[in-house]
């Protein structure tokens, strides 16, 4: 995954609304920019999740290490602190968000994300990110539609 400067230019679509929408685009933004076992990110998931933090945290952790073992192009994030997302934050939100509900449009946006048709880990996973958050009553239903 690729780290760095962003212009207004690249960073079509804003964040979402929904607090579990934003913990899920902050966390992905903090383990892109600083590894999967960033303490701001740990932090931000047992703010949100209690004592049940470690199941979503882990299975973040699992998602990020897929994305970036089975994708053949760079997956460009943009800083925590913008209040808009790259093309690829923006694809990979709308494929957690349609994971649970529709696998199959839910591959083609990993598919496209990863530039390469090895993406069933990748799709496991975002399914298991968003079942996982579902169950802790921080859905990531976001998206979804366009």
């Amino acid at each position: 995954m690729a780290y760095g400067e962003t212009s207004p230019v690249d960073l079509p679509r804003p964040i979402p609304g929904g607090y579990g929408n934003r913990l899920f685009l902050f966390v992905m933004r903090r383990m892109a920019s600083a590894g999967v076992n960033d303490a701001h990110a740990a932090n931000a998931m047992l703010g949100a999740f209690g004592r049940s933090y470690r199941r979503p945290l882990v299975l973040m952790r699992a998602m990020m290490l897929e994305l970036a073992r089975a994708s053949s192009r760079r997956i460009m994030v943009a800083p925590c602190c913008c209040a808009r997302m790259t093309p690829d934050e923006a694809r990979m939100m709308e494929a957690t968000g349609l994971a649970l509900r529709d696998p199959n449009q839910a591959y083609d946006q990993v598919s496209a994300l990863l530039g390469n048709d090895h993406a069933l880990g990748a799709l496991t996973c975002l399914q298991a990110v968003a079942q996982a958050h579902s169950d802790l009553g921080r859905p990531l239903d976001l998206y979804a539609t366009g």
